[in-house]
């Protein structure tokens, strides 16, 4: 399909373009019909392959194969150099050795390889196409304000905005490569792409704590890769058919040949997807702009993780690596979301989430049954959509605020009313019923009985200790948002245009995904469980089960409509506090004719939830973990002869 062809290189060229034009509104125009384009594509994709179940694209090209080659070695060289030149020698070190590696791979495995069929689009890249075109996309139009914001609020930083749109389409084509490549050195290659894509918009700003903390993405994204190369090595050398360098072939060729490379490539995804003990790279990337941390958080770089490991998901189908990989899950969306509750910094909050939530999608894909995966696949959903959502609307509070602490965002419903209630639907959409995420943790835990005793009830207890978690701190954030103490006026302006235009399509789509969540499963994720397991999860979307969550959601929805009415025609008047009477706001007169301000805060209870204590924690046991996944790869080695 000559669809996807496109998908691929628009992006490209929309990104060169970015490069060449100064900055100005012709720039931010062409950004904005490159986006509308990417995304209408992305949904024209969705229905043009709606119901045709996989197929293939055929590029047989000996020059395409060698150009991306070629490429992987430029790539590959530029981070060899920029290391050195910074002095990070075990970057520079890891990156030789996935060169070589490669490099060995390609030329020379005595296996004809050949050219056939290199990409494909079935019912999952369609809705990781949807995620990107449409997500990314409107983090691309949501930039166009955010960033001339920020470059007159941070006058220090050099105004390299051409180089952050270039790397920004940059991002949604090496993307669209990730979810259609069939071959496995191309996956590679659109791989090696996002990790430096996710190295140059970390390190934005260009100070210090900017190149620390990209260097740290890159070299915990390098060990990802070093394993990704080594599953390349092992399926041409150990295979004998390079028939099994394409991603469908080795996946049907069954746990008994495909594991150890499909175990080498999840534990690339764990690194991508900042799973512990390699999630504080994304802690860390919160330095960029907010755009980026959005991007990286919602529709890209994470989520080229959680893909690949969804993908050989029936792989790990009731294994003991599948276990071990969803043991480093639920570690990973436990510790992350006790993590969640000792931070105020509301960026902080979103990035353990995040952690949190795809170490879930990781628990899900390492069991690997189909009742596990439909969870994993609406995880990735609702968290792309509300994720994306909250990120962007923190970054417009933190340009009015000067601040992206929570206890700063007390009664934002009264100063950002608008922002504030698209935040309400966004953090609702990420624990409430009836939308997604709530839904797929209840699969979660239902898939997890039938895990491996005595694993699958280790499971339930951290998803379910998790799962309360996450609701007090949660919680406490929409608390905040709308506590009021005193009468104020809102803002004329609560943001840009750009970027209230992309948070009324995000809270749109939070609530359209709610709605309509029960056609997605149906047409969209139980058509891929059906080709890949022959079976359904239907039994959970009964018609009483689906009335109940419409009621659910009419509730919800009530929420913010409630709050808009009643503000109406209200007069704030003084508390009563101790039985005397408050002179003004939330006060109140103590002795001696001293007036007291009341301050209200949250729990963050840092003694019990500090993120030093419990990072270490967690690191310590998902060490653990991947050594013992270390050894039963090892194990697994001796006779893997095709």
């Amino acid at each position: 399909m000559d669809l996807l062809i496109f998908l691929i290189l628009f992006p490209l060229i929309a990104a060169i373009l970015m490069l060449l034009l100064p900055n100005g509104e012709i720039r931010d125009a062409i950004v904005k019909i490159a986006a509308l384009i990417i995304a209408v594509s992305s949904v024209y994709l969705f229905i043009e392959t709606f119901g045709k179940g996989i197929s293939y694209v055929t590029i047989g090209s000996e020059t395409v194969g060698m150009a991306i080659l070629l490429c992987e070695l430029v790539v590959a060289i530029f981070i060899i150099a920029i290391s050195l030149k910074f002095r990070k020698y075990i970057v520079a070190a890891l990156a030789i050795v996935q060169t070589a590696i490669l490099v060995y791979a390609e030329e020379f495995a005595s296996v004809e390889t050949g050219f056939l069929n290199e990409l494909f689009v079935d019912e999952f890249s369609v809705i990781m196409a949807l995620i990107i075109g449409i997500i990314g996309s409107l983090i691309c139009v949501y930039s166009v304000g955010y960033m001339k914001g920020y470059h007159e609020k941070h006058a220090d930083v050099k105004d390299n905005r051409k180089l952050f749109f270039f790397v920004m389409f940059l991002f949604l084509s090496a993307m669209f490569g990730v979810v259609f490549s069939n071959h496995i050195v191309w996956l590679f290659f659109f791989w090696e792409i996002t990790t430096l894509c996710s190295f140059l918009l970390i390190g934005y700003a260009m100070d210090e704590i900017a190149w620390k903390n990209a260097f740290w993405a890159l070299l915990l994204n390098t060990i990802g890769g070093v394993g990704f190369s080594g599953a390349i090595l092992f399926i041409l050398v150990y295979s004998g058919n390079g028939d099994f360098i394409y991603l469908n072939n080795l996946i049907a060729a069954g746990p008994v040949f495909a594991m150890i490379p499909a175990a080498l490539i999840a534990f690339a995804g764990l690194t991508k997807s900042a799973q512990m003990p390699f999630s504080s790279w994304l802690v860390g990337a919160m330095v960029a702009p907010t755009p980026v941390s959005a991007l990286l958080h919602s529709s890209t770089m994470v989520k080229a993780g959680v893909y690949v490991i969804v993908r050989f998901a029936p792989i790990f189908e009731l294994s003991y690596i599948g276990v071990l990989i969803s043991l480093v899950g639920g570690v990973t969306f436990l510790l992350a979301s006790a993590i969640a509750i000792g931070q105020s910094n509301a960026k902080k909050v979103l990035a353990y989430s995040t952690i949190a939530n795809l170490g879930l999608v990781v628990a899900c894909a390492g069991i690997g049954t189909q009742e596990a995966v439909w969870a994993a696949i609406l995880l990735i959903i609702f968290h792309a959509v509300a994720k994306s959502l909250l990120f962007l609307a923190v970054g417009s509070v933190e340009h009015q605020k000067k601040s992206r602490d929570i206890e700063d965002m007390s009664g934002l419903i009264s100063t950002m009313p608008k922002v504030a209630v698209m935040m309400l639907i966004g953090i609702a959409g990420m624990f409430l019923a009836p939308f997604g995420m709530l839904i797929s943790k209840w699969a979660t835990i239902h898939a997890f009985v039938n895990a491996l005793p005595p694993f699958g009830m280790l499971l339930i207890a951290m998803i379910a200790y998790g799962s309360g978690i996450t609701v007090f701190f949660w919680a406490k954030w929409m608390g905040k948002l709308i506590e009021v103490k005193k009468k104020s006026s809102p803002l004329k302006k609560e943001a840009t245009s750009p970027e209230m235009f992309t948070l009324y399509c995000l809270t749109g789509l939070t609530v359209i995904t709610c709605l309509l969540f029960p056609l997605i499963s149906g047409f969209m994720i139980e058509p891929y469980i059906v080709e890949v397991y022959n079976g359904t999860v239907s039994q959970l979307l009964s018609l009483n089960n689906m009335l109940i969550m419409l009621m659910m959601l009419v509730l919800i929805l009530l929420l913010p409509l409630s709050l808009g009415h009643f503000s109406k025609g209200r007069t704030v008047v003084g508390q009563y506090m101790g039985a005397r009477p408050g002179v003004s706001g939330v006060s109140f007169a103590g002795s001696m004719g001293v007036t007291k301000e009341v301050e209200l805060s949250n729990y963050y209870m840092e003694e019990f939830f500090g993120e030093e204590k419990l990072s270490k924690t967690g690191v310590i046991l998902t060490i653990i973990l991947l050594i013992v996944f270390a050894a039963v790869i090892i194990l697994n080695l001796p006779g893997m002869v095709m």
